[in-house]
Parts: structure tokens; C-alpha cells; sequence
């Protein structure tokens, strides 16, 4: 029989990940909770974790609980680029990627966000709207990065999630530099981009599939042209 209640344990865990419930880098509820919340003992517990762990899909930190690992994070480079490798061709390659990815992200994220996910997305999309004015080239591109990543957080796809969290974060520099390139050639922030965050959110709250994943794409699409017609690339 215990070893049946590990099994059980060892699924539910697994599907809260394949749905995206526990989020690649979240921590998992702490052993006395899981204890509580699934009547089991505690021993079962830390079996149906080791399981996870030896899975690879949990890391368990001595003192620091349990989190959900990136399961793609090995196949993408150790380190982070950096500012000095932010060229004009590999920013390119990466707009075109998040074309594809955010559209998709967007789709799914108005079919399928949950109450408390809608709820969290509106208000990071307001806290967005207030650091609008008079913030820095750079809170701007993590404004973005936080809103767009919440939106791959909300598509209950892990692959995407896994990808999205990757790509904002070893590719961040590559990021900002298309923002900061256009501002020092052009002397301002791309004029059309508030108005489509607007779309896209509106889109997510209708919950408009084909509505949201044609404007988070048209904005990808949009900064992309922007950079090359900057560059006066034709």
C-alpha cells in the first residue's frame, strides 16, 4: 500500500508540472504541507520527491525545499550572453524567435489562464502602465520581459514556459540591445509599443485566441522592423 500512495504522490506531482501548476524554477509546498494535503506519511513523502529528483524533473536544496527544474536549461548555454555578443544579427534571430513563441503564448494564454492567472496578468499589466513614464531604457525591457513571461507562465504548456524563461533570460542582453539601439538612433522609445501591449492584454481579458496570438506576434514583428529600418538594413 505505500507503495502504491508514492505512485499516486509521484503522478499528482508530475501532472502539477506537465500542466504547469508548478512552474519551472517554483518551489514546491513544503513536506509537512504535502503531508497534510494528501494524507499520506511523511516518509511517503520524501520517497515520491527523491523519485522526482532521481527524474530529474525536482531539485532539492538542503535548507532551501524543493523546485521545479527547467528541463530544457541543459540544452541551452551555460552562460548568459553578453552585451559584447548582442549583435545585429543574433538580435534579429531573436525577434524572429519570440515572433513565433509569444504568439503561440498568447493563444493559449486567453484560452486557458485560470481566475488567479488572469487576475495576476492585469496587474502586472497596470504596474507596466504606471512605470511607463520616466523609466529607464532598461526597467522598460524588464517590464516587457515580466509581462510577456507571464503570459508564458499562464498557457499551461511547459515547453513553451521552459523556452520563454530561457530565452528572457540567457538572452537578455539581446533584448535590451534592440530597445537601447533604437533609442540612441532614433532619440525615443518605439512609439507603437504601449498601444500593443494594450492589444495583446485586451485580447487575453476577451479570452480571443486568434486575437491575442496575431497581436503579441504583430508586436515582435513590429520591434523587429523597427530595429531594421534603425539600422537602415532594407
Amino acid at each position: 500500500m505505500s507503495d502504491s500512495l508514492k505512485q499516486q504522490l509521484v503522478w499528482e506531482l508530475e501532472m502539477q508540472i506537465l500542466r504547469c501548476e508548478a512552474l519551472p524554477g517554483a518551489r514546491l509546498e513544503s513536506q509537512r504541507r504535502m503531508v497534510a494535503r494528501y494524507g499520506v506519511a511523511r516518509s511517503t513523502v520524501r520517497e515520491a520527491v527523491a523519485e522526482l529528483e532521481n527524474r530529474g524533473l525536482l531539485e532539492v536544496r538542503h535548507g532551501g525545499g524543493s523546485r521545479v527544474r527547467n528541463l530544457l536549461a541543459a540544452h541551452f548555454p551555460a552562460a548568459e550572453v553578453t552585451p559584447e555578443e548582442a549583435t545585429l544579427g543574433l538580435q534579429v534571430q531573436v525577434l524572429e524567435a519570440r515572433e513565433a513563441l509569444e504568439g503561440e503564448a498568447a493563444y493559449y494564454a486567453a484560452l486557458r489562464a485560470t481566475g488567479p492567472e488572469r487576475e495576476a496578468l492585469a496587474a502586472e499589466y497596470r504596474r507596466m502602465q504606471a512605470r511607463a513614464v520616466g523609466e529607464t531604457t532598461l526597467h522598460k525591457a524588464k517590464a516587457d520581459l515580466t509581462f510577456h513571461q507571464l503570459i508564458a507562465d499562464s498557457c499551461h504548456n511547459l515547453l513553451i514556459a521552459s523556452i520563454s524563461q530561457l530565452l528572457y533570460s540567457k538572452y537578455f542582453h539581446v533584448i535590451y540591445a534592440v530597445l537601447s539601439g533604437t533609442l540612441r538612433k532614433t532619440g525615443s522609445y518605439p512609439p507603437g509599443i504601449a498601444r500593443q501591449h494594450a492589444q495583446i492584454y485586451q485580447a487575453l481579458m476577451a479570452r480571443d485566441g486568434d486575437a491575442a496570438r496575431l497581436a503579441a506576434a504583430e508586436h515582435v514583428a513590429y520591434t523587429r522592423r523597427h530595429l531594421l529600418e534603425s539600422a537602415r538594413i532594407r
